[in-house]
């Protein structure tokens, strides 16, 4: 009787473990790219420390990269959603390329900060992915205070704006090739800063779900400080949440 009763225990805590140890190894993964071949920022390495942060505090996990070969179907396979973070010009060879399609295809999910509107030119799927392509910015000074409409509150990365208007120092993209598809969530306000080109439709901020795929893209995140703004924190938390369909 004694030995059936410790069999039964060691079997409990067996299971219990074992279950503790499969909630653990299935957390939402998140793969981080920041890798460059044109302008590097230098306030990636303060937006992977934060993603990280971020990720123990949410419980989701991150692995960064800017290894264009961790884009392989094998390797995806294990991440829910990628992320590109002000990563530029040309960073997928044609088998990462097919990779991150299959990806998106297979249920993933994508999110872009900043200059992941700088990426992948030649590769039109990416820019309809996307959303937009950088067209540039204001210069002297190329970070500058501006406001932006809150054009959908109820969104995960916007509810806990300002109902109106959202006010911050950034630097502010212009963008060509802007998707009638995608769900704006701010619009940049031109007669609030100079260097705008856009006009009165200048989003900075989208979602929207493409070839069933969900992405996210925020222009923010040019300046190390973005990274330790309390609103800006919280909108980027928002469009991982998104991502990973926790909304």
């Amino acid at each position: 009787m004694e030995k059936t009763f410790l069999l039964s225990l060691t079997l409990c805590f067996f299971f219990v473990g074992f279950a503790q140890q499969t909630q653990s190894n299935t957390k939402d993964q998140v793969l981080v790219f920041t890798k460059t071949s044109g302008f590097r920022h230098q306030s990636i390495e303060t937006g992977v420390t934060l993603l990280e942060k971020l990720a123990r505090q949410n419980d989701f996990k991150v692995t960064h990269t800017e290894d264009s070969l961790d884009f392989n179907s094998e390797n995806l396979k294990n991440y829910k959603m990628v992320l590109f973070l002000s990563t530029t010009n040309d960073v997928l060879g044609p088998s990462g390329q097919k990779a991150l399609q299959d990806f998106m295809h297979n249920g993933g999910s994508f999110m872009g900060i900043h200059a992941a509107t700088d990426t992948e030119f030649n590769w039109p799927w990416y820019g309809r992915m996307i959303g937009a392509y950088f067209m540039g910015h204001p210069n002297n000074p190329n970070v500058r205070k501006a406001e932006m409409q809150v054009i959908d509150s109820d969104h995960a990365s916007t509810k806990m704006l300002p109902t109106t208007t959202w006010q911050r120092i950034d630097e502010w993209y212009n963008f060509r090739n802007i998707s009638d598809d995608i769900q704006v969530l701010l619009n940049l306000d031109e007669s609030t800063y100079e260097g705008g080109t856009n006009g009165t439709h200048h989003p900075i901020a989208w979602y929207h779900e493409f070839e069933g795929a969900r992405v996210f893209y925020t222009g923010g995140g040019h300046t190390k400080e973005s990274f330790s703004e309390p609103l800006f924190v919280a909108h980027l938390l928002g469009g991982i949440n998104y991502c990973l369909k926790r909304d």
